[in-house]
């Protein structure tokens, strides 16, 4: 596989965003760029990570990008120049919420019938397929008290893939999940970002080595100094470190290198 790319258009664009609460200042100018990645021969989405200690601001900052809240100064826009509102992005919190008095294929069909993409009958062609490649099948006529973590967040994330947005934002999706689990989630979210080539994912977490083992671009969120607020400390192109897309990445010196250097910066 080669590990050739360019990077071309901007995908999503954050601008001086800062948040204050009365004088309390959380975030403080956050700029960054997200590109498109692409890669010859390839479909390849972008899986872009935004690690931060407990109580930096990771949420808050999360809620920008989805379009839920609105930030103090500065703005969010996407490739098309438009900022960001609520609905723009495809959103999986931590909690997975889903309708407790719906079906698992009820909600699953709701998120369906919102794009303008499914037709019909293609609705229940495409719930099945993704039920499939997600291990879902069996599930699908239970409610969601009936399932495990691991499986609502499974369908959290068809959900999103079902709503058709090229943006998911994923809440921590790596807490309180054991090792299996967590394996097959990884595996889940590498295979999204490879559905298509705009299909963009930024994970908001503090599992510094999950994160960094399945993204392209890290940014780290920390305070400087005695500056109030967290700001973009320090952005990481894991596609020149040559630690993007590979799978035995954790095996790579870089990898710990990597690692290092972001736990010193945080």
């Amino acid at each position: 596989m080669t590990n050739s790319y360019i990077k071309q258009d901007i995908l999503i664009k954050a601008e001086n965003v800062s948040l204050s609460y009365g004088e309390k200042t959380i975030l403080r100018d956050i700029n960054f760029e997200i590109k498109d990645i692409i890669r010859p021969g390839i479909t390849q989405g972008q899986v872009v990570s935004l690690i931060g200690r407990s109580g930096i601001g990771k949420t808050q900052l999360f809620k920008i990008l989805a379009g839920l809240n609105n930030p103090s100064s500065g703005k969010i826009t996407l490739h098309s120049g438009k900022p960001v509102k609520p609905g723009d992005m495809g959103v999986v919190f931590q909690n997975y919420y889903l309708f407790e008095w719906r079906t698992i294929y009820q909600s699953l069909e709701l998120a369906a019938k919102k794009n303008p993409n499914f037709k019909g009958h293609d609705i229940k062609k495409e719930i099945n397929k993704y039920a499939e490649q997600f291990q879902l099948s069996e599930h699908l006529s239970k409610y969601p008290q009936q399932l495990s973590g691991g499986q609502k967040q499974r369908v959290s994330i068809i959900q999103q893939l079902l709503n058709g947005s090229s943006f998911i934002l994923f809440d921590e999706p790596f807490s309180g999940l054991d090792v299996l689990v967590l394996e097959k989630i990884t595996n889940l979210i590498l295979q999204v970002s490879l559905s298509d080539e705009f299909k963009t994912l930024i994970i908001v977490s503090h599992d510094i080595e999950t994160a960094v083992s399945l993204s392209d671009t890290v940014f780290v969120l920390g305070k400087e100094g005695n500056k109030e607020g967290a700001t973009i400390k320090k952005e990481i192109d894991l596609c020149s470190r040559g630690l993007a897309w590979n799978e035995d990445v954790r095996f790579i010196p870089a990898f710990k290198e990597t690692i290092a250097e972001i736990k010193s910066v945080l």
